[in-house]
């Protein structure tokens, strides 16, 4: 009974979505406008962070406002957002407060990007589709904490939820990384490629997961 039992449980784990998978043929896709169909991502830094670089991958028609990438903790629901509020714009938070970065207006066009921050300096970079913005300034001194709650697809209001339809994704999303560190523009295109020369905290070839609501992976 003691081998079977080792073997069911080896089975399962060989199908539990949230175990790390190598998703780089694949995209998460959203179908359509919900208040709570999101991917969550089964995995956080282990300490606060004074730096670190998120990049990601999206492909939609909306024009909405829309959440990308949603990191609270229970003292602060936009500790770390990727916001896109209309087309040609994008928005970054860190701490609750954010900055704008305008990029071309295109409807139903993949689009890469990256964003990274470091606490000493405040400074913030950004690269669209593999390019490097100009960079800016935000929350010099702050420490982002690593008590997390971390969704793809929705923004929270409050830690793990609190969502609004009226931000959430609809469309594709891929390529997902979060490094503890900044990166440079060599390194964002290994990102857009997944071919990452840095580990990261979690990322797309090995990517842990749970799926809860309507999102589906697919080829």
């Amino acid at each position: 009974m003691g081998q079977l039992r080792l073997c069911l449980l080896a089975f399962v784990a060989l199908f539990d979505l949230a175990a790390p998978q190598d998703l780089e043929y694949h995209v998460f896709v959203y179908p359509h406008e919900t208040k709570n169909s999101h991917v969550l991502v089964r995995a956080k830094p282990e300490q606060p962070l004074p730096n670190f670089t998120v990049c990601l991958q999206s492909y939609t028609d909306l024009t909405r406002p829309y959440s990308l990438f949603s990191y609270a903790t229970k003292a602060q629901d936009n500790e770390i957002l990727l916001l896109k509020p209309k087309p040609g714009e994008y928005r970054f938070y860190v701490g609750g407060k954010f900055v704008t970065f305008h990029v071309p207006q295109s409807i139903a066009a993949s689009e890469h990007i990256c964003a990274s921050w470091e606490s000493a300096t405040g400074i913030v970079g950004f690269w669209f589709n593999g390019k490097p913005w100009p960079r800016k300034g935000l929350q010099r001194g702050y420490t982002v904490g690593a008590e997390a709650a971390i969704v793809l697809g929705q923004e929270q209001d409050a830690f793990g939820g609190g969502f609004n339809a009226q931000q959430s994704f609809t469309g594709e999303l891929s390529a997902v990384y979060m490094w503890g560190t900044g990166i440079s523009t060599s390194e964002v295109m290994e990102a857009m490629y997944n071919r990452p020369s840095k580990a990261p905290i979690f990322g797309w070839r090995n990517f842990p997961y749970k799926i809860v609501g309507e999102v589906y992976l697919k080829p």
